[in-house]
C-alpha cells in the first residue's frame, strides 16, 4: 500500500522532490486516483488500467462506463480520469495558434481527437483567414447515430461572426466508415450553392473516422454531379 511506502518513494512526495516529468505512467495515474481499496493501493489500480487499456497510448479509447466497472475506481473516479484526460488532449490539440490547414491530412491530424469514442455524429466548422490560418472553429451541431440537421443560415451567420475567408465544414462517421452518405453529397452541394452567395468559399467537407479520413475536395467531390 502506498502508506506504507518510504515517504520519498509516495507518488506525490516525489512529484514534490523531483517534479511529475520523473514519475511513471502510474504513479502519474494514481495520484489522479488519489485512494486505493482496502486490499490495492492506488497504483496497483492505476497498473490495472494501463494494462486493461493495452498502454497510456490508447487512454483515449477507455469508456466511462468501461473505467468505472474497474474495482477501486467507480463511477467518480472514471469522470475524475476521463476529464484529466480531456484537459490533456485539449491543451495540446487545441491550440488556434499558428495552424495552417493546407490539406485534409491538416484537419484530420488536428480534430481527429475531438471524435474518438463518440456514437454520435459531431459537425464542425473551420473558420479560415485569406492565408488558410485557423481563426477558430466550432462545434454547430451533436446529432443522433443515423441523421444530422444542418442549419445552413447559422454556419454562415458564425463565419461572419468569425470574419472567415473561407471555412471546411467536418463531420465524424460513428459507424467507423468514411465514405459519404447520399445526404452527406445533398448537405454539401446545399452549402456550396449558398457559400457562392454569401461570398465565402467551402474549401473542403471532411469526414472522420477514428483512424481515417474521406476528403470532398480531394476525391473531386465538390461539384454536383
Amino acid at each position: 500500500m502506498i502508506k506504507d511506502m518510504p515517504k520519498l518513494d509516495k507518488p506525490r512526495e516525489k512529484a514534490i522532490r523531483y517534479g511529475v516529468k520523473f514519475l511513471s505512467d502510474s504513479e502519474l495515474l494514481a495520484i489522479i486516483i488519489r485512494t486505493g481499496t482496502k486490499n490495492e493501493s492506488a497504483i496497483k489500480i492505476a497498473q490495472d488500467i494501463i494494462l486493461l487499456s493495452n498502454g497510456i497510448s490508447n487512454f483515449h479509447n477507455l469508456s466511462l462506463e468501461r473505467l468505472s466497472l474497474i474495482k477501486g475506481i467507480g463511477m467518480v473516479k472514471a469522470i475524475t480520469i476521463l476529464s484529466a484526460l480531456e484537459l490533456g488532449i485539449r491543451s495540446l490539440y487545441n491550440s488556434k495558434d499558428n495552424i495552417k490547414i493546407t490539406s485534409a491530412l491538416d484537419v484530420y491530424k488536428n480534430f481527429k481527437y475531438h471524435i474518438v469514442n463518440e456514437n454520435q455524429e459531431l459537425f464542425f466548422i473551420l473558420f479560415l483567414n485569406t492565408q488558410k490560418k485557423l481563426l477558430n472553429y466550432k462545434i454547430i451541431y451533436k446529432g443522433t447515430k443515423n441523421r444530422i440537421n444542418i442549419d445552413s443560415q447559422e454556419i454562415f451567420k458564425e463565419a461572419y461572426i468569425h470574419n472567415a475567408s473561407s471555412i471546411i465544414i467536418v463531420h465524424n462517421h460513428p459507424d467507423g466508415l468514411c465514405l459519404p452518405s447520399k445526404e452527406d453529397y445533398n448537405t454539401t452541394y446545399k452549402l456550396i450553392k449558398i457559400s457562392k452567395i454569401m461570398n465565402i468559399p467551402l474549401l473542403d467537407h471532411i469526414i472522420l473516422t477514428n483512424n481515417n479520413y474521406y476528403s470532398f475536395y480531394e476525391n473531386g467531390d465538390l461539384n454536383e454531379k
